[in-house]
């Protein structure tokens, strides 16, 4: 059975809009948003893309953005962002797990904190490398699992309760390196740090941004 079209977490959309995205925009993140969209040309799809953040920092290079958004106030407020967006940006309704596209139809796929929210993790990374064409890039920035493991505990423990309730079904302990390779992309840059910096370790600080190549 395919995966429903829409995913409704109002009360998370309104959160990032009015709040997460812009303490995170204020903490420096439109720096890695910018590092993870560097020098991608040609036709691009981005999966999970939210209210549109990403889309002011595509290079003037890529002549057409997929943008695909399941649920349906972050999809109102990334349509309204696409019209002012630097580059061409089609906003559809869709899922990871199922994306609206034929087979080798992009050089470049995006993911940008959406693969710690996404059901199916392996069946989204799946879609991705059908829907690329050989040689295409994925770009990804996500927050993953940590190295310590006591953290590792803390993430288990916040994912298993209260964490995916309040921040529209993501994990903080995800291991998406592993992902990306299983589902049979190549790594071929990969940066790991903390982010946003903070006195107090929160579980959902590790990240990573990199790019693999199907």
């Amino acid at each position: 059975m395919a995966p429903r079209q829409a995913v409704r977490h109002p009360v998370f959309a309104r959160l990032w809009s009015k709040a997460i995205g812009p303490a995170l925009e204020k903490a420096g993140i439109a720096e890695h948003r910018r590092r993870l969209l560097a020098g991608l040309t040609g036709e691009v799809v981005e999966i999970g893309a939210g209210n549109g953040l990403n889309f002011a920092h595509y290079p003037p290079e890529v002549t057409r953005v997929l943008a695909v958004e399941p649920e349906p106030d972050l999809r109102a407020l990334a349509e309204q962002a696409a019209l002012t967006a630097s580059v061409p940006v089609e906003v559809v309704a869709g899922r990871a797990e199922r994306i609206p596209a034929a087979e080798e139809s992009f050089d470049a796929a995006v993911v940008c904190l959406t693969l710690c929210s996404i059901p199916n993790q392996h069946a989204a990374l799946t879609e991705l490398w059908r829907v690329l064409r050989p040689g295409g890039e994925l770009r990804f920035f996500e927050h993953v699992q940590a190295e310590s493991p006591r953290m590792r505990r803390v993430q288990r423990a916040v994912d298993a309760t209260f964490w995916p309730l309040l921040a529209g079904g993501c994990r903080t302990g995800r291991d998406t390196r592993s992902a990306i390779e299983a589902a049979g992309f190549t790594i071929t840059e990969l940066d790991a740090f903390a982010f946003p910096e903070t006195r107090v370790p929160s579980p959902s600080t590790p990240h990573i941004l990199g790019t693999a190549v199907r």
